[in-house]
């Protein structure tokens, strides 16, 4: 898949917040423009996670509902209903940092989970993003690296919540429930009968046997005022176990949950 272009107005602000442990956070922002071209592409892009354009005239048939009705009723997370706009904000920030991790940092990265949700207004279980990488495709390498990545926003212009910090606590259960989120995505790609996609998960399914390097990050995708650099040097990694290997990363922005609210209403509208 191509590089989103919306990725243009997430740069790096240069800033990097030294925690009081001496770990490094680097600050990005997230600007887009009020009605930039970009919206209609990234909706798009945004739509098919949730129910791919070519199957929603089949999903919603028997419904009476319009394909715009149909995401919004059926496929998006509520936008007043609790816990709809949190849900919101987390699908929206694990998506940002989904583009982040395969266009910026060059992993691939699976999609699919956010169509298998039984509820609309819950969220995808298991390890928020897996990023692969591999030096030879069918030649399992030691340099081969397998990225788990837990993302957390708060998007609501109050106090910061500590975000930062659920994000690597909740790496760290990523040990544990790598494997079944590998898994998961190896079924989807069964289904679809994807031998490349199934035989690169399966590369990654057994350190023991076939080492590879393990990375983690944690990200946290901040509105407002819940942005505050004190409180976030005052975040810690000392008990994570991959310690050495754990990336962080910080997004800020203004009226992050206006312009999220936006994006599902734009990809409802234009399907």
């Amino acid at each position: 898949m191509s590089k989103p272009t919306y990725l243009q107005f997430l740069k790096d602000t240069g800033k990097v917040i030294t925690t009081n442990e001496g770990q490094s956070v680097p600050v990005w922002e997230l600007s887009v423009p009020d009605g930039d071209p970009c919206l209609t592409e990234w909706a798009a892009r945004f739509r098919q996670h949730y129910c791919p354009d070519v199957e929603i005239d089949e999903m919603r048939d028997g419904t009476g509902l319009s394909r715009a009705e149909y995401l919004i009723n059926f496929c998006f997370p509520d936008s007043s209903v609790a816990p709809g706009p949190s849900v919101r904000a987390g699908d929206f920030a694990e998506l940002l940092i989904s583009d982040f991790v395969e266009h910026l940092l060059g992993y691939w990265v699976p999609r699919g989970k956010y169509g298998e949700k039984e509820s609309r207004n819950e969220s995808a279980n298991g390890v928020d993003i897996l990023g692969f990488k591999v030096v030879a495709a069918n030649k399992p390498s030691v340099q081969d690296e397998l990225l788990t990545f837990e993302v957390k926003a708060q998007f609501t212009d109050r106090e910061y919540q500590g975000r930062l910090q659920t994000a690597i606590n909740d790496s760290e259960k990523d040990f544990v429930r790598s494997g079944i989120s590998l898994n998961a995505s190896k079924r989807r790609f069964v289904k679809d009968k994807d031998q490349d996609k199934i035989n690169l998960i399966s590369r990654f399914q057994n350190i023991a046997d076939h080492p590879f390097i393990l990375r983690s990050g944690a990200a946290a995708m901040l509105s407002g005022k819940a942005y505050d650099e004190t409180k976030l040097k005052g975040t810690t990694t000392a008990g994570h176990t991959n310690r050495s290997n754990l990336q962080m990363i910080v997004i800020k922005g203004q009226s992050l949950m206006s312009l999220t609210h936006a994006l599902y209403q734009r990809a409802a509208d234009e399907a």
